[in-house]
Order: structure tokens, then sequence, then C-alpha cells
């Protein structure tokens, strides 16, 4: 696969969302970017609240601006705080460096990436990464 197509999108989008229910989480967000960093699909459950979508998209933009998943640049934002504050900067503060942004891959070849906002970091991160999956894709957390 050479690109992340909106079926594959919708496939781990369903998928997600449907840990979401399994795991009786707060409304969730999903975020679905290309590797160019465009959105592939939004959904948000019905009453998830202000910002999530906005949240969402931040931490799959991070991820791929960074190359990196964003619970790897929330270590990395602890670390080396200034350095993750000045590429926010750059990035007109759109990077959100919690877990919950999750790079899509197919082997090696970078597709996309995954952002979820709603519950917990820890339980956003395990939605993408289940999405990711049942993709038959490679879900890379950092």
């Amino acid at each position: 696969m050479a690109e992340l197509t909106l079926d594959v999108a919708r496939k781990i989008l369903d998928a997600a969302l449907a840990k979401g229910v399994e795991k009786k989480l707060k409304p969730l967000v999903i975020t679905i970017l290309d590797a160019r960093g465009a959105v592939k699909v939004t959904a948000a459950q019905d009453g998830t609240s202000l910002m999530r979508a906005e949240i969402a998209h931040g931490k799959a933009y991070g991820a791929l601006a960074l190359g990196m998943g964003s619970r790897a640049l929330f270590q990395r934002a602890q670390e080396q705080a200034y350095f993750v504050s000045a590429v926010n900067t750059l990035a007109e503060g759109r990077l959100v460096p919690v877990p919950g942004g999750v790079l899509i891959q197919d082997g090696a070849t970078l597709l996309g990436a995954v952002g979820v906002s709603g519950d917990t970091s820890d339980n956003d991160e395990i939605c993408a990464v289940a999405g990711i999956e049942a993709a038959g894709l490679k879900a890379n957390v950092g």
C-alpha cells in the first residue's frame, strides 16, 4: 500500500470507535491524516466536549511533523521542553505532545497518523492502536 486510502481510513476509524465503545470510554473524536498531513476523515461521537477535534488533529499532526508517535513526543517534551516549545511555536501551536497520536505504517512506509481525544491520553492511544491494527497496519506510538 503506497498511500492511505479513504476505505482504509474508515476501517481504522470504525475499529478505533468500536474500541472506545467496548472499553466504555468518554465520547471520542478521531482524526486520521495521510502522510502529507491532509485530513482523510474526522468523526466525533455524540457528547464530545469543545476543542476535542482540534486536540485529536494536534496529536496526529504532531506525530507526523516530528516523525514519532506522540508518546515519544510527550517524553521529548519532558526532556527537552525548550525544543518542543520552539517547534510548537514554528507549527503555530498545532502540536499536542501527549499520547494519542499514533503513526500509521505499512512496513517501513509511513502512511499517515491517527489522533484520538476524549478520554485519558493512554485510553486515546489504545483506541488509535486498535484501529490501525484492525486495518492490518503497524501502529507506531513512539
